[in-house]
């Protein structure tokens, strides 16, 4: 899926052979580095012609009232979007006189490298000045995970065959939304409307505060206007040189310059290092930001840049050894792989109870919103690899909820409503239909919970607050749904009003992916009191008291529970995605013309609402979300209903597809939607990689590899296997953390096992024999096949001239295309 000729294969670096500008914005994103706090990205040192200059902090945001058309009650009133932070990114090269400017540079030599063993971005280039000089410059860049606020950068430069003047201008630049004074790459602007992109503020956004200059120490700080969070930066610069030099120094408010004036030798390196600091915060001043900064660089710089890439080294020779997944024989999947797997790290690592952006920190799509993306798709990767990351990001959640119950209250509701997309904690979706009606989040947020504590036993954790979360979230959905009563010994539970996961279908009644979600909302919370009670009486009277519980609360949970309505057509033998979707026309994807795709960027949500069709999976994330409640059967015909009617313009969706095609049967079709997912951003296949990585998608490709094609689950805190490995493929080995025990397992064609590498002996079973792996030893257990294989896709069950419950034929169509449907060059979106 990628020009192999620029990128070739290497099964633990991404290397680029060739230098492109039209493609510019995709190449930032891919070789961005980041480390869940601090991202920045793979913008060239020289600091000329980008899509876009990013360096983003997390949870630095600028806010602005929100200005509904018409105003309605309980609308979202403050929107927020991430701020572009100072760039210190820039290190500027002349050659007598004459810039180094890749977009015109005669280049005789260039590869860029980023390392995913050393987490070292590196390019190494020959460059051909307009003089006839042979100029070989060589730079890196690092933000560490260790030091949570460090980054390094260093250049290189050597003049082969000739004496030159050479300047290398170091600077600090206050970049307004990212923005290139010299014009920008291709594509940053001139597109039609995307939703996804980021919104953009006319306005100043940073306001100067305290800066300075001491020595080769630059600082910069800014108060942002709106939402009063201040930033600092701070950069260290030394240069080696065996060739005469003069350092020359600049700062004003939006700008700092340390310039290295050379008179260089031929054949004499000239080496400049650049350690830079940022620290962030919700109110602190600048000044206490400035001494944090000061604290960060003073210990970088004595420890030496050595000892920073040494220590980078380590942490990640520790993540890989947790996290890594090996497919043997597959080089360009591995690659890939490893690619994605890192990203999940530059996300996640050091956010350290902040939120896990949709786009990480590697550009501003999603105004650097938190989703639900990061419970359902990254959370999962995270606790069952490096526990203490998904851990951080549940406290994130705990910290919101103060917010959340203001909102509930907001919207009539008791407990706790999480916000759909946000930054600070408040809603900040202006659209309620596909934002606040996704009710479905708080669901989302404590099965994340549920799943840690599943995978890691930290039951320490619910007592200590995040039994909170399960309880609050339990009550939204007593007061959110209703009773109907079906006859005299019957009645059921309702919940109407809301958007599943499928955006295509919005405000509906009784969502299967709502309720069969909320159904494990309210037993799990209802599970956890009644544990507490029974396990820490202490504990569980701190608890009533804190959150004013009763015993009846919790019985009315499960009665709840036990009688949520889950929609089931006879007829049709599947389960609709919510009590009407049938009752919709289908929309005849087969027959819709490529350049009408996304349906987002071409109908009116209206339009769109009207049909049977999906953005992404819906029913089928319930079916892998909560497996245990469906059988092979229900699974299957309700995947081969949807799956037809899956546009595919939402990259969630390709994983969870995969994931369950590999369960029931259609294999090859599940190694498809595994290589859609797995090369969204590196193969650019939604046209929209140049706005960041799609993170999200990125743990989906865990998940399809460890609970698709390696078939784990852990239904009701069991560890169970049903391996479905791909027919090309020999072998998947896999890292696991269950309990605190490390595990690799490894699929073969013939046979599956279990290693425990650290910890105790672990319970597991493989389709439904139990097994026990006993500490420090491997167990085999031999394998008969890779399960069912079906050949082919699914086709729209209408060929078969299928019928509602109603009787009524269920036909496909297309609504009217007219000529203002659309534009053909508009990105695609998630």
């Amino acid at each position: 899926m990628m020009d192999r000729e620029r990128y070739p294969v290497d099964p633990w670096k991404l290397v680029e052979k060739t230098y492109d500008l039209d493609s510019a914005g995709q190449a930032e994103t891919l070789f961005s580095i980041g480390n869940g706090y601090l991202g920045m990205r793979g913008n060239n040192a020289e600091g000329r012609k980008a899509h876009e200059h990013g360096t983003f902090l997390n949870g630095l945001h600028e806010t602005w009232p929100i200005r509904h058309a018409e105003q309605a009650y309980g609308f979202a009133e403050v929107g927020q979007t991430i701020v572009n932070a100072p760039d210190a990114k820039v290190m500027r090269l002349y050659v007598d006189d004459e810039p180094l400017s890749l977009d015109e540079a005669e280049l005789i030599d260039y590869t860029r490298t980023l390392d995913f063993r050393s987490g070292v971005l590196s390019r190494e280039l020959l460059w051909f000045t307009p003089a006839g000089k042979r100029v070989r410059v060589r730079t890196t860049r690092m933000v560490s995970f260790v030091e949570r606020h460090l980054a390094v950068m260093t250049m290189e430069v050597t003049v082969e065959d000739s004496d030159a003047p050479v300047t290398i201008s170091c600077q600090m630049l206050n970049r307004q939304d990212g923005e290139d004074e010299y014009g920008g790459a291709p594509g940053r602007s001139g597109k039609s409307f995307d939703p996804r992109k980021t919104d953009k503020i006319s306005e100043r956004v940073l306001v100067p505060g305290e800066y300075w200059q001491d020595g080769g120490r630059s600082v910069l700080s800014y108060r942002v206007a709106n939402s009063g969070m201040t930033v600092a930066v701070a950069a260290d610069h030394t240069i080696e040189t065996d060739n005469d030099y003069v350092h020359r120094t600049i700062v004003e408010p939006d700008i700092a310059k340390n310039v290295y004036r050379v008179q260089a030798k031929a054949g004499v390196p000239i080496s400049v290092t650049k350690f830079v600091s940022y620290h962030s915060s919700r109110g602190a001043p600048t000044r206490e930001l400035i001494n944090r900064c000061r604290r960060t660089l003073d210990r970088a710089r004595t420890e030496g840049l050595d000892a920073q890439c040494e220590k980078q080294r380590e942490w990640l020779d520790v993540y890989w050894a947790a996290s890594d997944v090996e497919v043997d024989g597959q080089p360009e999947i591995q690659q890939a792989v490893r690619w994605n797997l890192l990203q999940l790290a530059q996300a996640a690592a050091r956010a350290d109870g902040l939120g896990i952006p949709a786009k990480g920190l590697t550009g501003s799509g999603y105004s650097g919103h938190y989703f639900w993306d990061t419970e359902i798709y990254v959370l999962p990767f995270l606790s069952y690899t490096t526990p203490l990351f998904a851990r951080n990001a549940l406290r994130m959640r705990e910290q919101m909820l103060p917010a959340a119950r203001k909102r509930a209250g907001q919207l009539n509701e008791d407990g706790a409503l999480f916000p759909w997309r946000t930054i600070s904690g408040e809603e900040a979706s202006a659209y309620y239909a596909a934002g606040t009606a996704q009710y479905h989040i708080n669901a989302d947020v404590t099965f994340a919970l549920a799943r840690y504590v599943r995978a890691t036993g930290d039951t320490d954790f619910l007592k200590r607050g995040g039994i909170d979360i399960a309880v609050e979230t339990a009550r939204l959905w007593t007061t959110l749904g209703f009773w109907r009563i079906v006859d005299e010994e019957t009645e059921t539970f309702h919940i109407h009003g809301v958007t599943g996961p499928d955006e295509y279908t919005t405000v509906v009644n009784d969502n299967l992916f709502t309720n069969v979600m909320a159904r494990f909302n309210l037993r799990y919370a209802a599970q956890c009191v009644r544990e507490l009670k029974e396990t820490d009486p202490s504990g569980f009277a701190i608890l009533t008291a804190r959150l004013s519980l009763s015993a009846d609360e919790v019985e009315e949970w499960e009665r709840i529970a036990e009688s949520m309505m889950i929609p089931y057509s006879e007829a049709l033998g599947i389960h609709p995605q919510d009590s009407h979707f049938l009752d919709r026309e289908v929309w005849d994807l087969a027959n819709t013309p490529k350049e009408q795709m996304p349906l987002l960027l071409h109908f009116h949500p209206l339009v769109i609402y009207r049909f049977q069709v999906l953005k992404q999976a819906d029913v089928v994330l319930a079916l892998f979300l909560q497996g245990g409640e469906f059988t092979h059967d229900e699974k299957l015909a309700d995947f081969e209903y949807y799956d037809p009617l899956t546009t595919g313009d939402s990259t969630l969706s390709g994983a969870v597809q995969s994931i369950i095609a590999a369960e029931i049967g259609y294999q090859d079709l599940a190694l498809d939607y595994f290589r859609d997912s797995l090369f969204v951003d590196l193969a650019d296949l939604h046209n929209n990689s140049s706005d960041g990585v799609h993170v999200a998608s990125a743990g989906g490709v865990w998940s399809s590899l460890v609970s698709g094609f390696g078939g784990m689950r852990d239904y009701d805190g069991k560890l169970s296997f049903d391996p479905r490995l791909p027919a090309e493929w020999t072998k998947l080995a896999f890292n696991l953390m269950w309990h605190g025990s490390r595990l690799i397992v490894r699929v073969r064609t013939n046979e599956f096992s279990v290693t425990v590498l650290e910890g105790d002996s672990v319970d597991f079973s493989v389709r439904g024999t139990d097994y026990t792996v006993e500490a420090g030893s491997e167990l085999v257990v031999p394998l008969r096949d890779q399960g069912p294989r079906i050949p082919g896709k699914p086709t729209q069950r209408i060929h078969s001239r299928a019928r509602r419950d109603d009787g009524t034929l269920m036909t496909a169509s297309l609504p009217v295309v007219s000529s203002f449907a659309g534009d053909d060059d508009a990105d695609v979106g998630d």
